[in-house]
Parts: structure tokens; sequence; C-alpha cells
């Protein structure tokens, strides 16, 4: 394998100038194909297929040796679209690739920087601008250009199949059912490469070993059929936000954060901690914190316990509110009700529905006052920690860090959720995982200005086929 013509081949597909891979992905930036989670009528809408049609007419045109696209959709959920490429004549056939990625969007998210705008695709300064760039979209154009250099170089591959769903920003809630539809057409998965992750730098390879798993669901304290002046109630029905609060403290510390919940909680096994330790003060977080804020673990000069408190702690945040009225139009009522949004991040290893049953019998149960308490709309997806990885991915991951990126690659777990590292991990317990991308600091996903670093997306990309290559030698 030529490894000069793999690099070559990569710069022309992500070339700023005419790059066919940065051509395409401009333009799904401009596809509002937002997640079913933001677009309730996406059947009518069309926008998730636009996005599958745009991206399955790019991969057509790849012209890859025996290369087949498909798209997938079961009754009543969102597409799913399949690259299958055959194994290169003298590469392994014993097991698969599977190469994953997304193509469903966050929304706009607020007011973007002037001249950008999240379906107005802008490359300046080596970034690509636009809503799905870096998440996820890229990683489809990623997954033909690193197979394209392959053929073009003279590499191996094995079976190859990218996997691109349309649902995984409101939870892969159809993936399960995608996963059992087609796992005998997928055969012994041998290695899994998932590209919806970010490292703590643009300079080097990040490798994600863990994921936390996250619950969400809406909790609503009501105490009145209908809102009553506060001179006339107060006092003789309790607020609904003050049973909400001694709720939530049912669960959680106000002071420290920590969760009352066993089921919640988990040691942080040794070889993640030791990843941590590696990484040193590369993982320090660079948030816009207010002036005079300070983090969680205030006092503490370990970034360790800060990365930890993100990767390996549950959190819960309420992310949204109902039954609150604006400031401005807030009169003197006893309120009837109160909801909220929670939002949990939870350990890799602890189990998600576990968790909401427990959750649910702790909030529900024996409630203040007899209020009625509700619980609707619950999420749950369980995280995913890494397994040992063998002696070919960790001799590749060495060669590939010192030639493509000039530095160590590091490992890093991540605070985020991706349902569908979960699922395949429990699937295909004995495959090698890479789980990797060339998102950074700042990147901006799920929030304005969102953008692509363009020369890491090419080092990825890169690095990608290397690793596909190994694997169909070893």
């Amino acid at each position: 394998m030529d490894t000069t013509v793999i690099r070559e081949t990569v710069r022309d597909r992500w070339s700023p100038d005419s790059g066919a891979a940065l051509e395409g992905l401009s333009g799904l930036v401009e596809i509002p194909a937002l997640s079913p989670s933001f677009d309730a009528d996406w059947q009518r809408t069309g926008a998730l297929h636009d996005a599958i049609a745009h991206v399955r007419t790019y991969l057509d045109a790849r012209g890859l040796p025996g290369a087949t696209t498909e798209v997938v959709e079961l009754p009543g959920r969102t597409p799913v679209l399949l690259l299958d490429v055959p194994a290169t004549e003298g590469a392994r056939t014993d097991e698969t690739v599977v190469v994953y990625g997304h193509l469903d969007k966050q929304p706009e998210a607020g007011e973007w920087s002037p001249g950008l705008g999240p379906w107005k695709p802008v490359v300046k300064d080596g970034r690509l601008y636009g809503r799905g760039a870096n998440d996820d979209g890229y990683a489809a154009y990623a997954a033909a250009t690193a197979l394209e250099a392959l053929h073009a170089a003279g590499g191996a591959h094995a079976r190859a199949v990218v996997l691109l769903e349309t649902c995984e920003e409101s939870g892969s809630r159809d993936l399960d059912a995608y996963l059992e539809h087609l796992r005998p057409r997928l055969g012994e998965v041998g290695l899994v490469v998932c590209l919806d992750t970010s490292g703590a730098d643009h300079e080097r390879l990040w490798l994600a070993t863990s994921l936390r798993g996250m619950i969400s669901f809406d909790l609503t304290v009501r105490v009145l059929t209908s809102g009553v002046h506060s001179g006339h109630a107060s006092g003789f029905v309790p607020s609904s936000f003050r049973i909400l609060r001694e709720l939530l403290d049912r669960i959680e510390d106000p002071r420290s954060g920590e969760l009352h919940l066993p089921e919640l909680v988990t040691d942080v096994p040794a070889d993640r901690l030791a990843e941590v330790r590696a990484a040193g003060d590369a993982l320090a977080p660079t948030l816009p914190l207010v002036e005079g804020m300070r983090y969680s673990r205030d006092g503490t000069a370990d970034v360790a316990d800060l990365v930890l408190a993100n990767t390996w702690a549950t959190t819960l945040s309420v992310t949204g509110a109902e039954g609150l009225p604006p400031l401005a139009d807030a009169g003197n009522v006893l309120r009837p009700y109160t909801s909220v949004k929670l939002s949990f991040r939870l350990p890799p290893t602890v189990e998600a529905n576990t968790a909401l049953e427990a959750l649910t019998t702790t909030l529900t149960a024996d409630p203040p006052y007899g209020a009625q308490i509700d619980i609707a709309r619950a999420d749950a997806a369980t995280g995913w920690n890494a397994g040992p990885r063998v002696p070919w991915l960790e001799s590749t991951l060495d060669t590939v860090s010192d030639e493509v990126f000039g530095l160590p690659w590091r490992a890093l777990g991540l605070g985020g959720t991706i349902p569908f590292l979960g699922m395949f991990g429990r699937a295909y317990p004995d495959a090698q995982f890479v789980v990797t991308g060339p998102r950074g600091p700042g990147n901006n996903a799920h929030v304005p200005d969102e953008w692509l670093h363009l020369q890491q997306t090419e080092r990825v990309t890169e690095a990608v086929a290397r690793i596909i290559d190994a694997h169909a030698r070893a």
C-alpha cells in the first residue's frame, strides 16, 4: 500500500478549492434535516429523506468496485442509508467492518454570527461552518473517502458497511429495530469505526473509550386544577415549585450534586483512570464560565477529578420548564403546576432501564401533601465502555499517530451519549472499536456557529483508511 497516495487522495477530496467530499458535505449542510425530536412531522417535511438522497447520490458516484447503496426504512421509523462494499482481493473475509455516522441534525439553536447560518455552508479559516458539518454529516464523506483512498493506493479492506442513521439526535430510538433487522446481513462484525466523537484538541488522534448513558423525562407536580390569587391560596396550598424541590432533593444533594440512589453510581475501572492520568492537562475543560464562577470540583488542583466528574459520574440537569410564565407576565398567582425536563448522564456501565425504574419509584412514592406527580416522555440509553485492544490495533494506532499526526494518540472518556455504541457493544462484544472524530474544543456542536476543522478531518480520514487496511491484513 502506498501511504503517499492515501494522503494525496484524502487531501484532494477535502480540498477547499474543489474537493468532492467538501462540496458534497456543503450541500448536506443546506438541508435542514432536523431529527424527529425537533420535527415531529418529519415524514411530511421530507428533509431527512432529502439528506439520505443527497448522500446516496454522492456515494453512488464514488465508483467503488462492487459497491451498492440501499435505503432501509422500516414502517413508521426514520430511514437508514447503507453503503456495502465487498472485500478487496486477498483481504480477510471472516469479518465485516461497520463504519457509523448519522445525518440528522439539531435545530438552529439561536442567532448565528454575521455571515453565517445553520443552512449556509461557509468555508473560512480552514473551517466549514454550518449545522451538521461536524455533527455528524462529515462522517459519510470521510468513510467514503477512506475507502476510495485504499483502492487508489493498493490498500485492502474486509467487507465494509457504512451505516448512516437519521435518528441519533433523538436518542437513536429506531436503531435497535434496525440492528435486529440488519444483523443477519452484517455477519460477524470484527471492527466498528464510529466517527461521531471529539477529542481534547485538533492536533492528535483521540480515541473515545467510554461514553455515558442517559435518561430524560418530564416531571410534573400539580397542586391545583387552575391558578388562584396567591393572597387567597398561599399558606393553604404549598407551591408546586417547593414540592418539586423536595422531590429533586430525594435523588440529588443540592450542594454537592452527588446522586443518592445506588442504582446511579459505579466505580471507575482502573484502565479508564490510567487513560485520564496519561492525557493529563490536555483534558482540562475550557468552558465559557461567567466571571467569578468556579468548576464543580472546587478546590481541587487535579484535572482528573474534573474529567471523571464529567465522564464517570451521574449528573442531573434541568433542561426545560413549563408552568412558569415569563417574568414580565408573572402576577401574584399560585400556579397550578410546575413541569421540568430532567436530563441525567449516567456512568458508562450503569444499566439505564434499572436506573430509570429507581428514579421513577423514588420520585412518585408518597408524594408530598398528596400532590399529583407525573412522569412522561421517558427515554433511557445505556452507555458504553470499550473492551481491551488487540495487538494489531494497538501497533497500528502507534504507527498512524506517528506518521499522520506526529504526536502520540490518547484515549479519553466522553460525557455525552451515542446509543449506537452501547447497542453494538452488546451485540458484538468481541469486536474492536475505533471511536474517533475531528471535533475538538469550541466546535459548537448543537449551538450557533458549528464548524468542522478541515485539516483535522483530513488526518482522521487518513487514519481511518490505514486502520481499516490493518484490520484486513490482521
